[in-house]
């Protein structure tokens, strides 16, 4: 009834999931994910509880293969129907799909990947988002790689009866809002026409809102440019003293505040001012 990726990026420092279903909320039954330790997927008459006991043993040092094999020796429920994906910080991820999950149901497993699903339009839903996966750009951010996989696997007909919901879970230590969280991006669409299209999009307003600007491309505030920043501004209803201040208000009341740098403008940030988005001061 679903089809997720468990994945590692290929420096290690972040792990996530990636997964769609005709299910209300998958989101908020499928995946779970700790920073440095682990990512797991439960599916298919899903054992929630899987969640923190996978990540419990993965805490422990145990790998992700013996991690599956002791999900499934304490499960007393119907393990014919489970499935479970888990990856840990190192090593090869694990698959498990029970011989009674309807058809079509699978899984393949890597070194840093597992990818499962079921109830699906056919084998090509596994096999296209494991091809995504190892053909991608293994430098990417994980939350676009994944992305990427799960894209691929909905292309392939994906769930066989339809299409309701998408999310996308990523973790590394530091990479949340402000580097005081790890949770690097948690998105849900719960009901959709389209979840994995509507996941993208949300991904994208993700990395504007909430990713550090790329150092390479940050411009000067100086000359003419400093004058259309400051003259849009005062447009905007924010007038201060200096150019950073008022860039910084203006920014965080858009929500832009992870992309201000001083003496600087985000080409990002530079646009959504141009493009009028602002929103003015007492409003």
């Amino acid at each position: 009834m679903t089809f997720s990726i468990v994945a590692r990026s290929a420096d290690g420092q972040a792990l996530g999931v990636a997964v769609a279903s005709k299910f209300l909320g998958v989101g908020a039954a499928v995946p779970a994910a700790l920073a440095d330790v682990g990512a797991v997927a439960t599916q298919s008459y899903a054992n929630l509880a899987y969640r923190p006991q996978a990540l419990a043993l993965l805490g422990t040092g145990v790998a992700a293969t013996e991690a599956v094999k002791a999900l499934l020796a304490g499960d007393a429920g119907p393990i014919e129907h489970r499935q479970v994906g888990v990856v840990g910080p190192d090593g090869l991820g694990a698959t498990f799909t029970g011989d009674q999950c309807h058809d079509w149901a699978g899984g393949v497993a890597g070194d840093g990947y597992a990818i499962q699903g079921n109830m699906l339009a056919g084998e090509a839903v596994v096999g296209d988002m494991e091809m995504a996966w190892l053909s991608g750009d293994s430098g990417r951010p994980l939350p676009y790689r994944l992305l990427e996989a799960l894209s691929a696997g909905d292309l392939a007909g994906g769930d066989r009866r339809g299409r309701q919901s998408a999310a996308l879970l990523v973790v590394s230590k530091g990479r949340g809002y402000g580097g005081t969280s790890d949770v690097w991006a948690d998105l849900r669409v719960d009901d959709h026409a389209d979840p994995v299209g509507e996941l993208g999009r949300l991904l994208g307003m993700h990395s504007l809102y909430f990713e550090s600007p790329d150092p390479a491309t940050l411009l000067p505030l100086t000359g003419a440019l400093a004058d259309e920043v400051a003259e849009r501004l005062v447009k905007a209803g924010h007038v201060g003293p200096d150019l950073d201040e008022s860039l910084a208000s203006w920014a965080g009341i858009e929500n832009l505040e992870m992309r201000i740098v001083a003496g600087h403008i985000d080409p990002l940030v530079l646009e959504h001012l141009r493009s009028g988005g602002a929103t003015f001061a007492g409003e």
